[in-house]
């Protein structure tokens, strides 16, 4: 069986799904207004999700291993999230002022990270991770910010081809390699006062959920204090996966932290952020008409106070441990060259015997094997990211990542050759 059999098998299962890509090609740009979600010969359609479970048009029902890449941590409909919905709706959506919820959310989020002592809210991850930058570019005078080929801070902030990508906003970028400790030392230190900030992934999450090594992470802290740069983690997927060892003088925040819907932030040490203190002379300006929105702050209030205690969130990571753990022990049984890289309940699949960072040149036969085990993995009703992301929602179960890993299993048993070749 090859990848286009696994398409074709794909392509007759779900006529709707077509029939929709090709309605939608008429008003949207290849029928899409998110990048990320396609795939040829056209993508699967959802209409419904509930816990673990999506629902696609054409009725098949699917273990969602997704989890909206990171930002779906409560899994599809959750009881306590939805009344917290429902609850802010009804008391009118858009006020236009400001409102009895923002300052407990951000009370929620100081206490539960500790290099936040002032947070301010944004629409997005990559809002959060754009006014950032602006702050440390303000607070030092400087213009250079420190990136790592790789990386993904948002739609505007890209560097996975190991450049900036066109749509890149146009600050004077410095790239390094990740997790080089040597080499990034010497970079930082050859840049002299020019570097207003390094921005970092703890962990490259759509680079390919490469953990950063303490050395690393400790020599960046290290070097920016030399520097007089501003340390800026962006923990807009990690920071569900615990600290990291290393306080920065910033961090960014998104994704899951408002119960899925739309939400970023940006906070860290609180003479930095007095900058946007709005009764102070000359105070940065920070606008968002939806920052403060009920929505997102009632589902977010709801979930960290209710649902994602401490304890929840290591059971969590402790399960996406032992998933990772149990597919890398299946494809060495299978003497396969699979690897499974990543932390906790973020990781992903890369087709060869080692995790490859997003910058790499592309090789074929490794993105034809990551097509091939995609659409597998579909067929056995399975869905993750076609690049090979997973991430763990909390209604996920041991259960079903004991499913999963069978799956896996037999797909690199009935491919053995092609794997191995």
């Amino acid at each position: 069986m090859t990848v286009a059999d696994a398409v074709a098998r794909y392509v007759a299962r779900n006529p709707a799904s077509r029939r929709r890509a090709e309605r939608a090609a008429r008003v949207l740009p290849g029928g899409n207004t998110r990048s990320v979600l396609h795939f040829d010969p056209f993508p699967l359609v959802f209409e419904r999700g509930e816990g673990p479970y999506l629902w696609s048009l054409d009725g098949d029902r699917y273990v969602d291993l997704l989890g909206e890449f990171t930002a779906g941590l409560y899994g599809h409909s959750h009881p306590v999230i939805l009344d917290a919905i429902r609850g802010a709706l009804e008391g009118g959506i858009s006020f236009g002022g400001t409102n009895e919820l923002e300052h407990r959310l951000a009370e929620l989020l100081c206490e539960r990270f500790a290099a936040l002592e002032l947070v301010r809210f944004t629409n997005s991850g990559t809002e959060a991770n754009l006014m950032a930058l602006a702050l440390a570019l303000h607070h030092t005078g400087r213009r250079e910010v420190l990136v790592f080929r790789g990386a993904y801070h948002g739609g505007v902030l890209a560097f996975g081809s190991g450049a900036p990508s066109p749509v890149t906003v146009p600050h004077a970028w410095v790239l390094g390699d990740y997790d080089d400790v040597e080499g990034t030392r010497a970079l930082i230190r050859a840049r002299g006062g020019r570097l207003a900030a390094i921005l970092v992934e703890p962990m490259l999450g759509s680079g390919g959920c490469i953990p950063a090594s303490p050395a690393f992470l400790a020599m960046l802290r290290e070097e920016a204090t030399a520097a007089g740069a501003l340390l800026i983690f962006d923990e807009v997927m990690t920071s569900r996966l615990g600290p990291h060892g290393v306080t920065p003088d910033l961090m960014t925040l998104g994704k899951y932290l408002a119960g899925g819907m739309s939400f970023g932030a940006f906070g860290g040490r609180a003479e930095l952020m007095a900058a946007y203190d709005p009764t102070r002379p000359g105070a940065l300006f920070h606008a968002g008409t939806f920052n403060n929105n009920v929505v997102s702050m009632s589902a977010g209030i709801a979930g960290l106070s209710q649902v994602l205690t401490p304890d929840a969130l290591a059971q969590l990571n402790a399960r996406g441990d032992r998933l990772r753990e149990a597919l890398n022990a299946a494809a060495a049984e299978l003497e396969a060259p699979v690897h499974v890289s990543g932390r906790g309940s973020l990781m992903t699949i890369h087709p060869g015997p080692r995790a490859y960072n997003a910058a790499e040149p592309v090789d074929e036969r490794r993105e034809q094997l990551k097509r091939l085990l995609f659409f597998e993995l579909l067929d056995a009703g399975y869905w993750i990211a076609s690049r090979g992301m997973i991430a763990l929602s909390l209604p996920v179960t041991d259960e079903h990542c004991a499913g999963f890993v069978a799956a896996f299993r037999a797909i690199l048993d009935r491919h053995a050759e092609a794997f191995r070749c």
